[in-house]
């Protein structure tokens, strides 16, 4: 007769529902989590000046020139994600997050000073970097102040900076460029994140693993602990999907202003607005509730409730996509509102199935490696892709949404899939790096 597996050491019903210090770390890092994004589309606001201003007539390779800008950001970003998220996983997290919100907004302040393509090239590669310092620490930060329980709501306050993030990046790009041309609109965002990156320096980290009533760790993680990421389902698929999702969002959402202000939806600073306002009502509500249906359900005992949240968003966006280019306006304005707000509900959800699946020892590069592989095989080279099926003329974009809407029905399919391994991945995750064997230790991590 098989003994049953022991119990969690830390019961959850005497866990707390948070860690002192919780409510100004996430106030902090939200506003912080905020500039980040507004820094990102601040370039896709501006993007038709830009090039207007570098390349004047536009040919057929102009889109897929200024593609690179975003990739530029990418690749950095993810290249030097994987050794932040190394450093984060053993030493001060807010000391690395600090330096490197100073450092982006340093750098895009730079951007605005750019005085050709190549130069703004290699700004937008320390915008990446700065990033990248802080791309994997934040969330890791955040878990270990909530348990497992309300980390999905959670999270889902701090992914909500990047519809509200994204839409300022579109809103006041698109103003400041009206008005005072492009280079203000990354003059503008410099200052805050400069004060916001101080105030993150004088910060502590909270204690690692504390939250999840998990096994403490006895010694560092090694490569092989590291491998054992590439062995859990619920990581691989979810990572999966969100690199499906990241090469989706990556490429429309960067030529999004492009699209409207080529197809009727109105001038420059009209379109970014109207889009900004979109993102900033579907994003605020779609991930909050997302991220408290995922908690809620997964308090029902329904199996995989996080996986699930993200797969029936994603398939109700599809239908969304598909259809923008061929509605005209004024109601073209109504299926991008209904297929950007299906498409947030995932946001808290995949970011926090990351978090539980992954011990708080190793969770900063758990994090970093993500990051890479969304990012190298997303939104690196989604933008020059569809810049390229677009091409000079606006008969294709028809193509480039059908791309999109393909690419994000795979993320669907991916994390259906994973709603089945994501219960007993999260338990297994407390157990690694402590000398105590956890459940399910002697059938290894096969289903």
């Amino acid at each position: 007769m098989a003994m049953p597996a022991p119990a969690d050491p830390t019961p959850v019903a005497r866990l707390p529902h948070r860690l002192p210090g919780a409510r100004p770390a996430l106030a902090l890092l939200l506003a912080i989590n905020m500039f980040n994004y507004i820094d990102r589309y601040v370039l896709a606001a501006v993007e038709k000046s830009i090039a207007s201003e570098f390349f004047g007539v536009e040919t057929d390779d102009t889109k897929a020139k200024m593609g690179l800008l975003a990739t530029a950001f990418v690749v950095s970003y993810l290249v030097a994600a994987p050794i932040f998220g190394w450093l984060a996983d053993r030493t001060s997290r807010w000391l690395l997050v600090g330096a490197a919100v100073i450092l982006w907004s340093l750098a895009s302040s730079a951007s605005g000073m750019a005085s050709g393509f190549t130069m703004l090239l290699i700004t937008r590669m320390f915008v990446g970097i700065g990033e990248a310092g802080y791309g994997p620490a934040a969330p890791t930060i955040i878990a270990d102040y909530y348990p497992v329980e309300r980390r999905g709501r959670v999270l889902a306050w701090f992914y909500m900076a990047i519809p509200v993030g994204s839409a300022l990046g579109y809103g006041l790009g698109g103003l400041l460029s009206h008005f005072f041309g492009w280079r203000w609109a990354f003059f503008a965002v410099a200052p805050p994140g400069i004060l916001l990156g101080l105030w993150a320096l004088w910060m502590r980290d909270p204690p690692r693993g504390q939250a999840d009533g998990c096994a403490p760790a006895r010694r560092r993680a090694s490569w092989r602990d590291y491998a054992t990421l590439l062995k859990t389902p619920s990581y691989v698929l979810d990572t999966l999907g969100m690199t499906a999702l990241t090469f989706a969002i990556g490429g429309i959402s960067f030529w999004m202003p492009r699209y409207l202000q080529d197809c009727g939806g109105g001038d420059e600073a009209e379109v970014n607005i109207k889009f900004g306002a979109i993102c900033v009502v579907t994003g605020i509500i779609a991930t909050l509730l997302g991220g408290w249906i995922g908690d809620w359900l997964r308090a029902r005992g329904v199996r995989g409730a996080y996986f699930l949240v993200s797969g029936m968003g994603i398939f109700l966006s599809c239908p969304m996509i598909i259809l923008v280019p061929f509605v005209p306006f004024p109601w073209a304005w109504g299926v991008i509102f209904l297929g950007v707000f299906f498409l947030f509900f995932n946001t808290g959800p995949v970011n926090t199935i990351l978090a539980n699946v992954t011990h708080p020892s190793m969770r900063s590069t758990a994090f970093a490696v993500n990051i890479f592989l969304i990012h190298a095989l997303g939104d690196a080279i989604s933008p020059p892709i569809l810049g390229m099926i677009v091409g000079k003329g606006h008969e294709r974009w028809n193509a480039a949404f059908l791309t999109v809407a393909a690419i994000t029905a795979l993320a669907g399919v991916l994390w259906i899939l994973g709603a089945r391994y994501l219960d007993r991945d999260t338990e297994l995750a407390k157990h690694r790096l402590s000398d105590a064997p956890g459940p399910d230790a002697a059938s290894g991590l096969s289903h």
